[in-house]
C-alpha cells in the first residue's frame, strides 16, 4: 500500500482527469466511488460521487485527506482503483491482506485535464444583474437588480417555477390567445413571473387571470400589474369552487391552496380541459381524520406520521385521479426540502379523453380508509354531465 500511496501521491494534481475506485468487498457499500479535480475559491480539491441509485452525494477532500480516504477505502471497502491522467492511466488491486497489484500505463496522446470551477454561477430564467421591475416592487432584488440575500430562496423559487413553464410550453396551442389562471394567487410573484416570462420575454400570446379571497391583496396585485401595463394581467376576487368568470382554460396553476381548496381547484380544471394543470397542494388535512387501517396501526398511531402519510396519499389519489381523466401526471420535487415541506409539484399534461374507472385506485383507497373530495367531485361532475346529455 505504501507504494500505491506514493504514486497516487504524485498523480492527485491538476493533471488528473478522473479516477474510479469499485469492486466493493460488502454488500451494504456503493457500486463504486468517481473523483474528480475541481476548483474551490481558485484551489484545487477532489470531489467524490457516491450514487445510493436515486441521488448522488458528492464530498470534496483537499489532497492529504482524499489519501487517507482512499487509503481506508482500499483496505477495507473496496479492491481496486483506476486513475486517468493526462499522460497515464494508473489501475491498482489491492488484495484482503492489503498487497497492491499496480500496473501503470502511458498514453500515446497526451490528454489535456479540464478542471472546472466548482462555486460556478447557476443560470436563470430570470438571471440575477438584469432588473425585473416586478421583483424590485416585490421586494426579492433591487432596482440594480441585485438579488437582496434574505430573499434569494423565493428568487429560486420564481426561476424553479418558470422552468416547469418552460417544459410544458411546447404542450400548449400557440395559433391563438392562450387563457391561463392561477388559483390562490396571494401575493402573486410567480403570476407576475408567469407573464413577465410568457409576454415579455417569449411573446406568447396569454393572458393571465390571479384569483384570490383578500381584497387588498387583489388592490395591490392590480395596481401594480396597471403599473407596468400589463394589460392582459388582471386579477379578480373570488373563491375556487364557484369561479365561473372563464369558459376555457388552457393551463389552471393552484400553488399552495389549502387543503381541499386544492381539490376544487383540480376539479375546475377537468372541467375546463385544461391543457396544463401545475399544482403544489398545501395542508392536507381531509384524509389525515379518515384513513385507518388495522394492518398500519402500529405506525399511524404516531400522529406526527400519520399526518405525513395521510398528505402523501391525498397527492398520490390526486395524481391517480387526473391520470384517470386522461392526464400524464408527474408528481416533482419543486424547490429542495431544506427551504420548505410544502415542496410537492403535481404536473398534469391532457393526452386523452380518459381511462374510466380504476379498481386497484378504488381498492386502495378502501384499504385506507379513504374517501378524497377529489374522487367525489369528478363522480358528481361525470355524472352531471351524463344527467345533461354531453
Amino acid at each position: 500500500m505504501e507504494e500505491l500511496r506514493k504514486i497516487l501521491e504524485q498523480t492527485l494534481n491538476d493533471q488528473m482527469l478522473h479516477a474510479t475506485v469499485s469492486g466493493k468487498r460488502h454488500g451494504n457499500q456503493a457500486d463504486k466511488v468517481k473523483i474528480r479535480p475541481i476548483l474551490l475559491k481558485g484551489s484545487l480539491y477532489f470531489q467524490t460521487a457516491v450514487s445510493d441509485g436515486k441521488k448522488e452525494f458528492h464530498r470534496n477532500y483537499e489532497k492529504e485527506e482524499l489519501l487517507d480516504q482512499l487509503s481506508s477505502w482500499l483496505l477495507q471497502d473496496y479492491k481496486q482503483i483506476q486513475l486517468d491522467a493526462a499522460d497515464r492511466t494508473v489501475h491498482a488491486l489491492v488484495s484482503k491482506k492489503g498487497k497492491a497489484t499496480i500496473k501503470v500505463r502511458r498514453v500515446q496522446q497526451v490528454r489535456t485535464p479540464n478542471i472546472q470551477e466548482h462555486n460556478r454561477k447557476k443560470k436563470y430564467i430570470l438571471d440575477e444583474g438584469i432588473p425585473v421591475p416586478f421583483l424590485a416592487d416585490l421586494g426579492v432584488m433591487t432596482k440594480e437588480g441585485k438579488v437582496i440575500h434574505a430573499r434569494y430562496d423565493k428568487f429560486r423559487q420564481i426561476n424553479r417555477f418558470l422552468e416547469f413553464i418552460e417544459d410544458v410550453l411546447p404542450e400548449l396551442d400557440r395559433g391563438r390567445e392562450l387563457t391561463l389562471i392561477d388559483f390562490g394567487c396571494g401575493k402573486s410573484y410567480l403570476t407576475f413571473a408567469m407573464y413577465y416570462y410568457l409576454r415579455e420575454l417569449r411573446g406568447a400570446d396569454v393572458r393571465i387571470i390571479g384569483l384570490d379571497l383578500k381584497e387588498d391583496v387583489i388592490a395591490h396585485c392590480s395596481a401594480l400589474a396597471e403599473k407596468y401595463g400589463y394589460e392582459k394581467l388582471t386579477f379578480q376576487m373570488g373563491d375556487i369552487a364557484s369561479y365561473d368568470g372563464v369558459n376555457q382554460v388552457d393551463m389552471v396553476v393552484t400553488l399552495h391552496a389549502c387543503d381541499t381548496a386544492t381539490d376544487y381547484a383540480l376539479k375546475k380544471a377537468v372541467e375546463w380541459g385544461a391543457k396544463v394543470i401545475l399544482s403544489v397542494p398545501c395542508c392536507q388535512h381531509e384524509l389525515n381524520g379518515q384513513i385507518h387501517s388495522e394492518l398500519m396501526d402500529p405506525v399511524l398511531k404516531y400522529g406526527l406520521i400519520k399526518e405525513r402519510i395521510a398528505a402523501l396519499l391525498t397527492d398520490a389519489f390526486r395524481a391517480d385521479l387526473l391520470q384517470e381523466q386522461g392526464y400524464q401526471v408527474q408528481v416533482m420535487e419543486f424547490i429542495d426540502m431544506e427551504h420548505t415541506p410544502k415542496n410537492i409539484l403535481i404536473r398534469a399534461v391532457k393526452k386523452g379523453t380518459g381511462k374510466g374507472t380504476g379498481e386497484g385506485l378504488r381498492r386502495c383507497m378502501q384499504a385506507w380508509g379513504a374517501d378524497p373530495l377529489l374522487d367525489r367531485l369528478l363522480y358528481q361532475m361525470e355524472d352531471d354531465s351524463r344527467l345533461s346529455g354531453r
